[in-house]
């Protein structure tokens, strides 16, 4: 016969097993995806242009045209929660040889990146490719557009927990 406090122990245990057990699923099942994205993302721009990019660097090019408006490499980390700058300089060196994006501005001022006319019609196509083939399959699964905000919305929970955890390591060296 066990006692309150060691079957409240072995519940606690149990508990904290299932949970490391579902987030070790959900961790590769977010690798997966991710990489997925990346393939996706990288056939997606090679379909449109013959300019070879990433998947990453594509994302870049559909992020800075984001809204029609100029985003600055601070922005670009921030809404990709990337701290590897000098990777997204060299990005954006890329696709400003291709002629996809302008650069402007100074240190001073703040220098910003814009779609140029060859970017915004690569946007265009990428977005267009993006809703015949993407989202149509996806609307096939019925009921997604609801899965995809509790999922955004989980994965923003997620990337919250990271980056709190990554700041008490950090604090600990």
């Amino acid at each position: 016969m066990t006692d309150d406090h060691t079957l409240k122990t072995l519940q606690s245990v149990t508990a904290q097993e299932t949970v490391e057990a579902s987030l070790n699923e959900f961790e590769l099942a977010l690798i997966r995806a991710y990489n997925g994205l990346d393939r996706w993302q990288q056939q997606s721009v090679a379909f449109a242009s013959e300019t070879p990019l990433s998947g990453a660097e594509g994302a870049l090019l559909r992020i800075i045209r984001m809204h029609d408006r100029p985003k600055s490499i601070k922005e670009l980390a921030r809404l990709t929660n990337r701290d590897d700058i000098p990777n997204i300089q060299y990005s954006l060196r890329k696709l400003a040889a291709a002629g996809l994006i302008s650069k402007s501005g100074s240190g001073r001022t703040g220098v910003s990146y814009a779609t140029t006319p060859d970017g915004v019609k690569l946007t265009d196509e990428l977005s267009a490719n993006r809703r015949e083939q993407l989202i149509s399959a996806l609307l096939e699964f019925g009921g997604f557009s609801g899965e995809l905000d509790a999922s955004q919305s989980v994965l923003n929970r997620l990337t919250s927990a990271f980056e709190d955890t990554v700041r008490d390591i950090a604090a600990r060296r």
